[in-house]
């Protein structure tokens, strides 16, 4: 029997038909569950933030015996995602291999530093989506976004920034909004340090004005008011302790940013029924208290989507990301 089998593209144009049309397979094939060992991919080390939500993942499945057979959690750190993207794509069409998955997999496709695309692996779920913020010092002169966005247009290269690495999201989400405000994000003045502990020692010392990162990488300095907050890159203000930070579009700048999201994604080539059973029994992980109890200890709003509402993510981020890295001269 020939098996249907779906990538990120075919996920997308079929939203419309499925909204219309519940999707219907033979009772043999709807019944697939895992028959060996299931692994969980983590790109990066333990002891990550990544890797601390994906072993989350694991005790939910294992605890309420949501995947009877075992589940492994696998670190693949390296390459920004690129060593643990080759290891999923060399168990194509095996449903028990699961990878999660970043912004990474669109932009070193994007550079050419990967030779596999984002669209060759198969989209299960979006599991959180982080937003990206803009930083100063709390003795800074610059107290809000309108303020930085004048200091551009005076000079381009007047104002410092760090951030992880070139084409990164925090480079895209700086360059989106600068590109909002009419200026053009290639004049910009780049700082790269290795990791956001650096970029706030940088950035408290004077030696750079504002950091790009997670929102969560500054709450600490932010609480401690040392730093301050001057936008978020995202749809909507986030609660908690961070609600009093305003959104790039409350400020005049009329977009969302590039988000640090995080997703599942299955290897090239699964099946309906295959797909049909990650969808089912992902949706229980993120419904849990266990779930619930992260988002709201780490001040997330709820993100998630399944299979075919994360292709149609990933197709938006890829052509958001695309134009970005394009105004950066970081396309290959």
């Amino acid at each position: 029997m020939n098996e249907a089998r779906f990538t990120a593209p075919a996920f997308a144009a079929c939203l419309a038909v499925l909204a219309l049309a519940p999707l219907r397979v033979p009772a043999q094939e709807a019944a697939w569950r895992p028959e060996k060992s299931v692994e969980l991919i983590v790109p990066t080390a333990p002891g990550s933030n990544n890797d601390a939500m994906v072993r989350l993942v694991q005790r939910v499945l294992q605890e309420r015996r949501l995947v009877t057979a075992p589940v492994l959690t696998v670190n693949k750190p390296g390459g920004n995602q690129y060593l643990a993207v080759v290891y999923l794509t060399q168990h194509d069409a095996d449903p028990h291999y699961v990878l999660m998955t970043n912004p990474s997999i669109i932009t070193n496709e994007l550079n050419g530093l990967a030779k596999q695309p984002y669209a060759r692996m198969t989209p299960l779920a979006l599991m959180v989506v982080e937003s990206n913020a803009f930083t100063v010092r709390a003795d800074s002169p610059m107290k809000d976004m309108r303020d930085l966005m004048a200091r551009l247009k005076a000079d381009p290269e007047s104002v410092t920034f760090a951030m992880p690495s070139r084409g990164g999201v925090p480079h895209l989400a700086l360059a989106a909004a600068v590109r909002a405000a009419g200026l053009d994000p290639k004049k910009l003045k780049i700082v790269v340090f290795k990791a956001s502990a650096e970029s706030i020692t940088g950035l408290l010392g004077g030696h750079i004005d504002v950091m790009v990162s997670s929102l969560a990488s500054v709450m600490g300095i932010k609480q401690a008011g040392k730093g301050r907050v001057l936008a978020i890159a995202a749809r909507q203000r986030r609660p908690g302790a961070a609600a009093d930070v305003p959104t790039l579009r409350e400020q005049g700048l009329a977009t969302d940013g590039v988000a640090a999201w995080r997703g599942l994604s299955g290897p090239p080539g699964l099946t309906v029924p295959q797909v049909a059973f990650w969808d089912a029994t992902l949706e229980k992980v993120f419904s849990s208290e266990e779930w619930k109890s992260y988002l709201a200890k780490n001040e997330l709003p709820p993100q998630y989507r399944k299979s075919g509402e994360f292709a149609a993510y990933l197709k938006g981020e890829y052509e958001t990301i695309k134009a970005l890295l394009s105004d950066l001269g970081l396309t290959k």
